[in-house]
């Protein structure tokens, strides 16, 4: 089976090229064509056409196909549907804000946590990402849509901290000199509350901004739509925010999704006040992309404004995400779970 050349840093390449004679240089080469996009060792021509047969023999080079693209009428959001090597898809979305361009990416197909809410997780976890298809999306977004990317957001399919280790390689890579060179500080990593994830994380002492999915201040209701509180309860997770911000000095960013009659009351915005006091912490409000098998649905406009009064009251900063990409699918999930019913009744058809 051939190694995953992309999935290698910089110095790991240039140790491989070492054991097949070939000078440090070649392997920053080949670096370099890798991070900008090429999808072939065909398409490196400052290479000999022997190194690159070598190569090609040895290593496979990662590039995943456009399986679906939307576009949003609304506000110029892109989410696509990447086809990977296997066959299996994962979404990534594009955002434009006034601050630069950001991308969504998926850390893994599917997901293992069963967050009552989400329609990544509804037909469970497939498998876990590499860096190098954690870092296409990044890559062939910018290339597809032609917009600079300067920010991501590792908050689609999957629970990024659940796929550690390839995670942690991919933010080396994506921070790379000789790479896309994007920085730590215009990172963000989204984790449902893995906590002894977080304390590892904290010893690595990364300036990218953690973002914890709280989405309830009680156990009783967070129970109720995330079934990690029950290994992890909300106690344990802002305990380990709270060691996360004495170690790195970053602090923590707090997503919390407006569930009508679920995690909206003004009692649960006094008790996330009084959890949150003294953290420095920011609460992203996040209205309740509805997805159809859930059930659930978004607070009223009422009832988020009330809530952000609240915290505010506080002293708690709390902002109301804008909502991008609404009419096309862009919440997580949403566009590869119709794709698969889709693929699903095409097939059904077909044997009929």
């Amino acid at each position: 089976m051939k190694e995953d050349l992309k999935s290698m840093t910089l110095a790991e390449m240039e140790a491989a090229f070492a054991a097949l004679g070939e000078p440090k240089f070649r392997a920053k080469q080949v670096f370099v064509w890798l991070h900008k996009g090429a999808r072939s060792f065909d398409e490196m021509t400052n290479l000999s056409k022997p190194l690159r047969a070598k190569l090609d023999s040895l290593y496979d080079i990662t590039a995943p196909e456009v399986a679906r693209k939307q576009l949003s009428k609304k506000d110029g959001t892109i989410k696509y549907l990447w086809r990977l090597s296997d066959g299996n898809c994962v979404e990534s979305v594009v955002m434009q804000y006034h601050h630069g361009n950001t991308v969504c990416i998926s850390s893994e197909v599917g997901c293992l946590m069963g967050c009552k809410f989400c329609a990544s997780t509804l037909g469970g976890l497939v498998r876990r990402l590499r860096p190098s298809e954690l870092l296409d999306q990044v890559l062939f977004s910018q290339i597809d849509s032609g917009l600079p990317i300067s920010n991501i957001v590792l908050m689609g399919i999957g629970e990024p901290l659940d796929n550690f280790d390839a995670v942690l390689r991919f933010l080396e890579l994506v921070n790379s000199p000789d790479g896309m060179n994007i920085g730590m500080r215009h990172i963000s990593l989204s984790t449902c509350g893995l906590v002894d994830k977080i304390k590892l994380l904290a010893e690595k002492k990364l300036q990218l901004t953690l973002s914890v999915s709280l989405h309830s201040p009680d156990n009783e209701s967070r129970n109720k739509i995330m079934p990690i509180n029950k290994r992890w309860n909300v106690e344990e997770v802002l305990a380990a925010c709270k060691e996360y911000y004495e170690i790195t000095g970053r602090r923590v960013s707090f997503e919390y999704t407006m569930i009508s009659g679920v995690s909206d009351s003004p009692e649960q915005a006094e008790l996330l006040a009084k959890k949150l006091s003294g953290m420095g912490a920011h609460v992203n409000m996040i209205p309740l992309n509805d997805v159809e098998e859930t059930g659930l649905h978004t607070s009223s406009r009422e009832a988020i404004a009330r809530f952000q009064s609240i915290l505010q009251s506080h002293g708690i900063t709390a902002t109301v995400r804008r909502t991008l990409g609404s009419d096309i699918d862009a919440s997580c999930g949403q566009l590869r779970r119709k794709f698969e019913k889709n693929d699903q009744k095409g097939a059904a058809d077909s044997a009929d």
